[in-house]
């Protein structure tokens, strides 16, 4: 699947930016809930670790996912402590060597199987969908931290696919109708490609960087803070809340609470 080959690209990006931090360095807070690079990076490998199993355990994966709702922990300590507080260069040789494997098992796996998570049952491209949406919005806590702004590269339209597909979920976590169908979308790849999304209606549309639209559907940007064109009632609200990923509702990140830090 070309969507493994994308989380991998984007993994091996962030290990890159993160190739000269010294172990002390990682247990600098982030702006994301005062998280450390360790936080982080623990996080992500844990995860994808889950994610493999997904395909090559699914025994593993029931009994993990069993022991965490059973310990009495909260999720950060519950993989804090299953990785025995792996820490600093350690971590990131971990973390590699995972990422690797699951971008290789899901390389080969059918995109259409169907495969165990904590909710209902999900495809094999919705899981390595949801690892490249997770490992790019943690990554940007990096950036942002190290000072580095971030280059895409056109991978990132898999994040806009989600976004767009999760219009109904952002309403539907928060028990609220949508106000109406989705905005037309005009948005500018890193390519300088245009991609477009919805109906227009003469009313309700949003335009500007797809780096911008990624940023606010997975919160890790307020939208009064990245270079979007916001028209209409159903757009702004939309773009108040967008939420992309799973679990209960999120609040985004307040203005100017989330920016790329003086290097």
């Amino acid at each position: 699947m070309q969507q493994a080959e994308d989380f991998r690209a984007e993994c091996r990006a962030l290990l890159g930016l993160v190739s000269d931090v010294s172990d002390e360095g990682f247990g600098a807070p982030t702006q994301f809930k005062g998280w450390a690079l360790n936080d982080v990076f623990q996080h992500l490998h844990f995860w994808n670790r889950m994610a493999r199993w997904q395909v090559e355990d699914p025994d593993a994966l029931v009994a993990e996912l069993g022991s965490m709702a059973k310990g009495g922990r909260t999720m950060r300590a519950h993989e804090a402590h299953r990785l025995d507080g792996l820490s600093g260069a350690a971590l990131i040789d971990a973390w590699r060597n995972e990422f690797e494997r699951t971008a290789d098992v899901y390389t080969q796996a059918d995109p259409k199987a169907r495969l165990k998570w904590v909710g209902p049952d999900m495809s094999a491209r919705s899981s390595i969908t949801a690892r490249l949406m997770e490992t790019w919005a943690h990554g940007q806590e990096v950036y942002d931290h190290l000072g580095v702004v971030r280059q895409n590269e056109d991978r990132i339209r898999t994040i806009v696919v989600l976004g767009v597909n999760t219009f109904g979920w952002t309403y539907a976590t928060r028990k609220e109708t949508p106000p109406g169908p989705m905005p037309e979308l005009a948005l500018t790849a890193p390519s300088g490609e245009i991609w477009q999304y919805g109906e227009a209606d003469g009313v309700n549309r949003i335009s500007g960087p797809a780096e911008a639209f990624c940023q606010v559907v997975t919160q890790v940007r307020n939208v009064a803070d990245v270079e979007l064109v916001v028209e209409g009632p159903a757009a702004q609200d939309w773009m108040s809340k967008a939420q992309c990923f799973a679990g209960p509702p999120e609040t985004p990140p307040a203005p100017g609470t989330r920016f790329t830090m003086s290097a």
